[in-house]
């Protein structure tokens, strides 16, 4: 059978069915392309796709496809605003002791520099004695050179001024003691004996104990000594037991607390009270004086100081010394000559 030659050429083509040309045209590419961009092969049914603007799947249409949510997550938020930051205490620093410190350290830096200075400038015979500070119109002038800031070290000048204080202490109560005495003796022939003790005692112990304790003390600290500690610590504690006799008043010969009650009971109220007054001043220079001895010796034992080193000073002290040079080359002098007269006496024989 012939066709038509004026029927529509697209009357019978299947493919003009407006269905089938929108899914193989052209203009369906970009869909297509989406439909399998979207194809999820973990969905259900393991075939099905999800088409922007609703696409057919199976025989029904498909929802188009739920907007990703953009929301951001979920940031707790602080119910109330964190207090303002402040230092607390502990966290402060205190600043004032750092700079006590660094003023105390520069201080005894100015005073080294200071000491240090000060014996450079000294010539060798510059060094005046200034003690004691006697008026320049007496015929005799300062026997010794004191002076703390240059001689001693300063970390012991503290000591060796208390132990200079104590000794004019001792000086005041030596002078206290003849005051008593006095009083004793005025009320009790039998304190005459005392009295003429504290005489004794205050014109002789006051020059002794300058030389005997004090000042050794002053050259051990200035030159590192042992020797010289050696002499205070003796010297010392031999002080210190006679503060205990002094104190206790055990004999007629000192006044001290067991005199002075029984002055004060038995003859004078007033007169036992001044020698009670002194026997106080006793006492308390007893307890001064074995501190300050267990003290200076607790000093010496750090500084690595040994009897064999006061030996060594001593024995070194006394070879320098001109005198003793002077005597042992006369007796060695005198030895050779003797043994050379001898063996020329000898020879003589023969």
């Amino acid at each position: 059978m012939e066709s038509n030659p004026f029927a529509d050429p697209h009357a019978s083509n299947p493919f003009s069915d407006p269905s089938v040309q929108q899914a193989s045209g052209a203009g369906s590419a970009g869909q297509q392309q989406g439909m399998l961009d979207d194809y999820n092969p973990f969905a259900e049914g393991g075939n099905q796709t999800r088409a922007a603007g609703g696409a057919q799947q199976g025989g029904g249409t498909v929802p188009p496809p739920r907007p990703a949510q953009t929301t951001q997550p979920a940031i707790m938020t602080p119910s109330e605003e964190p207090p303002p930051y402040s230092a607390t205490g502990a966290q402060k620093v205190d600043t004032s002791e750092l700079q006590r410190r660094q003023e105390e350290l520069e201080r005894k830096a100015a005073e080294l520099q200071r000491q240090e200075n000060a014996l450079k400038n000294m010539k060798p015979g510059s060094r005046q004695n200034n003690w004691p500070p006697l008026p320049k119109f007496l015929p005799c002038g300062p026997c010794f050179y004191q002076d703390f800031s240059v001689d001693i070290p300063l970390e012991f000048q503290r000591i060796v001024k208390f132990t200079y204080y104590l000794w004019g202490f001792h000086v005041i109560v030596l002078f206290l003691n003849v005051l008593a005495s006095l009083a004793w003796f005025i009320v009790d022939a039998d304190g005459g004996t005392t009295f003429g003790l504290s005489i004794l005692w205050f014109l002789l112990f006051t020059p002794c104990s300058f030389l005997c304790w004090y000042r050794p003390l002053y050259k051990a600290f200035r030159s590192d000594s042992s020797f010289n500690f050696f002499v205070f610590f003796f010297v010392f504690f031999f002080q210190f037991c006679v503060y205990i006799i002094q104190c206790i008043g055990i004999t007629d010969f000192t006044v001290g607390w067991i005199n002075g009650i029984r002055v004060a009971t038995d003859k004078n109220v007033g007169a036992g009270a001044i020698m009670l007054f002194v026997a106080f001043f006793f006492t308390l220079k007893s307890v001064v004086t074995i501190l300050l001895l267990i003290k200076v010796h607790r000093i010496y034992r750090s500084t690595g100081a040994s009897f064999q080193k006061a030996q060594a000073e001593f024995a070194s002290g006394v070879m320098k010394n001109e005198a003793v040079q002077n005597a042992a080359a006369d007796a060695a002098a005198g030895a050779a000559r003797g043994a050379v007269s001898g063996q020329y006496g000898s020879n003589n024989r023969y």
